[in-house]
């Protein structure tokens, strides 16, 4: 398998947040399917225990093990891993401490859970260890995966989800949860990752998304590209729509041409441009951050499949 999946989108970890609500799932979906064309094949990570990634395609709640779950044209497949908190630590003392049995002994007390709850810094490094170690998984010579796609947390945990030495500084000075740490945090602050940020032209997701940029950049971890979802497509080119332009409009389609009407479309005409001068004055504001900038279509039928796939191809072109 290749060490690049595609030109345009270089890196091998793809990390896609936004705040909730901007449909960051089905983005981050629509990105594995994409870049799992042409006989590729990808892995999409899930880490907040939500199952959105089963949901959107249909299928059972996904285990703590990888499991293919859509194919795509040329040979391509996607398969998918719902990364638990406590199934990576038993894994972690079970690789570091050889604790099998005695692991799984400790899960039954309710230690593991114990454990991740009271050191959100540890419940991370676990979550985004296991991320990396499936980004550089070989075997035989060859990346397992050609592009890994994590649906990470939210804008607004984003930051400490991602800054784990600093979490984990605070647990250990020494040993392997330090090493390990130190290891996701080179990665993602190498060319191997990229983190994505998707937002709505709404003003709050994007005031969210322009701080996660200067939170990240503050924190030297690896930027890609800003994805605005749901974007519409413009039905009014004119500045000002009149009353005589509508009411001609109106008759020259047959329909009638009341005062009712005409004054109802009127303001509604005024509402539409007022919303697309607020939503040009944010594609401004996204603008000013310098990240490359991609609008995906709104899906009227919905983000099922074929929805998914139209926004793969959107990504792809981009």
């Amino acid at each position: 398998m290749g060490e690049h999946v595609n030109d345009r989108w270089p890196a091998r970890l793809h990390v896609v947040t936004g705040k909730g609500g901007t449909g960051k799932t089905t983005v981050a979906a629509a990105l594995a399917l994409g870049l799992a064309e042409g006989g590729r094949r990808t892995l999409l990570v899930e880490v907040e225990g939500r199952q959105g990634i089963a949901q959107l395609f249909e299928v059972e709640p996904l285990p703590y093990k990888e499991l293919r779950i859509a194919e795509v044209a040329g040979g391509g497949e996607v398969r998918a891993l719902a990364v638990d908190a406590e199934e990576a630590l038993l894994e972690y003392l079970d690789m570091f401490y050889h604790l099998g049995a005695a692991g799984r002994a400790l899960r039954k007390v309710g230690a593991i859970d114990f454990a991740t709850t009271i050191a959100p810094g540890l419940r991370d490094v676990l979550l985004t260890g296991k991320v990396k170690e499936a980004t550089t998984r070989s075997h035989d010579g060859h990346r397992v995966y050609d592009a890994v796609v994590l649906d990470a947390p939210p804008t607004g945990r984003i930051g400490r989800f991602l800054n784990v030495t600093a979490e984990t500084a605070k647990l250990t000075k020494v040993g392997p949860i330090k090493t390990q740490s130190e290891g996701v945090a080179s990665l993602l602050r190498s060319p191997i990752t990229s983190v994505h940020v998707v937002t709505l032209l709404e003003e709050m997701p994007v005031q969210e998304t322009l701080d996660a940029i200067a939170e990240l950049k503050a924190l030297n971890i690896s930027l890609g590209r800003i994805i605005v979802n749901g974007a519409r497509p413009a039905l009014l080119t004119a500045g000002k729509v009149t009353k005589a332009e509508l009411k001609r409009g109106l008759a020259e389609a047959g329909l009638a041409t009341d005062a009712a009407t005409v004054n109802g479309l009127a303001a509604e005409a005024k509402a539409y441009l007022t919303r697309r001068d607020l939503e040009e004055s944010l594609r401004g504001e996204l603008a000013e951050s310098g990240r490359p900038t991609i609008e995906l279509p709104l899906l009227p039928g919905g983000a099922d499949r074929a929805g998914l796939d139209e926004l793969a191809s959107e990504l792809m072109r981009a």
